[in-house]
């Protein structure tokens, strides 16, 4: 199953507008199409020069880029850890994704109306983040009296347990997030059930008007020093422009970004950091002429792991991987000539896969 995104925010600050440029921009990507898989859940494609570059060495008849899935949810609203506007429902399903893109506001737009009467995207953070600690408090809340009441039979094998929900309970109750918790990671596995929602990683998107673009006017600084100081990242985006811009010619959308100062599109940074959100790393696979391949997978993960990825017979009949970094792939001229030249490594099923490898998997019908 794809890790994914859940776009998160409060109304009217262009959610829906963002994904829905999203979707327009990569279904102009012949090789893999943006695929609206449910009525709010996207896959969008991974720019990656490195895929091309190996593209260029085999003309292969497929390219396939890594995937991330994005998901679009509905807005929340103060109040929705009660279940203020839907608010149980749209919060559970922030419960499903892995991480968060918060979209906030910091675009004015009288036809548009702002959830409060002044524009400020730090306020419009705090209230998203409040709501999301006081259901994840309730969740706490909850498995401390169920907890207690199986502790009353088993007093010491629940203890630690008990110990760690009331930690977390005052952690939260101080307007913390979970993230913000220091865990063991026995820890960390006793709360996994919970899926906390200020448990998942979290990047912020500032959607700004196009006359902001591109340093992110006003509030760019403000946003991008509190991501830096939980260690996260803030995109500067503009939905409006990027779905606009996704209608069309490549080429003239590419000029007039140019005219803005923008290097590259704004979905393609949002994408990328996504990526970088959830750590993830992406290795390669080269099937002959057939099909070049970029695929994610979880930093620290195996190649046991990768080959699981690819297909769950290879994973099952797991003989050995053959190896080579992408760069020396190319410096060779092909896997031919590389076998050749001794570059290509055989490892074992315990290789942790470096980010940039190229993966041919031995196994067993």
């Amino acid at each position: 199953m794809s890790l994914q995104i859940g776009i998160v925010g409060l109304p009217n600050v262009g959610k829906s507008t963002l994904f829905n440029a999203m979707t327009r921009a990569q279904a102009a990507v012949a090789s893999y199409p943006f695929t609206t898989i449910e009525p709010n859940v996207g896959v969008a494609a991974v720019s990656d020069p490195r895929l091309e570059r190996l593209a260029e060495l085999v003309h292969p008849e497929r390219t396939v880029p890594a995937t991330v899935e994005f998901v679009d949810i509905a807005g929340l609203v103060k109040g929705a850890s009660q279940g203020a506007g839907l608010g149980n429902q749209f919060l559970g399903h922030i419960r499903n994704v892995d991480a968060m893109a918060m979209v906030v506001r910091a675009f004015t737009d009288p036809d548009v109306p702002h959830v409060t009467t002044e524009l400020n995207p730090l306020d419009d953070i705090e209230t998203v983040e409040l709501e999301l600690i006081l259901a994840d408090l309730a969740a706490v809340v909850r498995r401390l009296e169920s907890v207690r009441a199986r502790a009353k039979a088993q007093p010491r094998e629940y203890q630690a347990e008990l110990d760690l929900l009331e930690r977390l309970r005052s952690h939260l109750d101080s307007g913390r997030k979970a993230r913000e918790m220091v865990l063991a990671d026995r820890e960390a596995h006793l709360l996994q059930p919970l899926n906390l929602l200020t448990a998942k990683p979290c990047l912020y998107v500032l959607n700004v008007g196009e006359e902001d673009l591109p340093d992110g006017g006003p509030w760019a600084e403000s946003v991008a020093q509190r991501a830096a100081a939980e260690g996260a990242e803030a995109v500067i985006i503009c939905a409006e422009l990027e779905a606009e811009l996704a209608t069309w010619p490549q080429e003239e959308a590419d000029a007039y970004r140019a005219e803005l100062g923008l290097a590259e599109p704004g979905l393609d940074r949002l994408i990328a950091a996504g990526y970088r959100l959830l750590d993830l790393i992406t290795f390669f696979t080269v099937t002959g002429k057939k099909e070049t391949r970029a695929w994610p997978l979880a930093r620290g993960r195996t190649a046991w792991d990768a080959a699981g990825l690819i297909h769950t017979d290879m994973q099952r009949g797991f003989i050995r991987a053959e190896v080579i970094p992408w760069s020396t792939l190319l410096e060779a001229g092909g896997l031919v000539a590389a076998r050749e030249a001794g570059l290509v490594r055989l490892e074992g099923r315990e290789y942790v896969v470096q980010d940039g490898d190229v993966i041919h998997i031995r196994f067993s019908h």
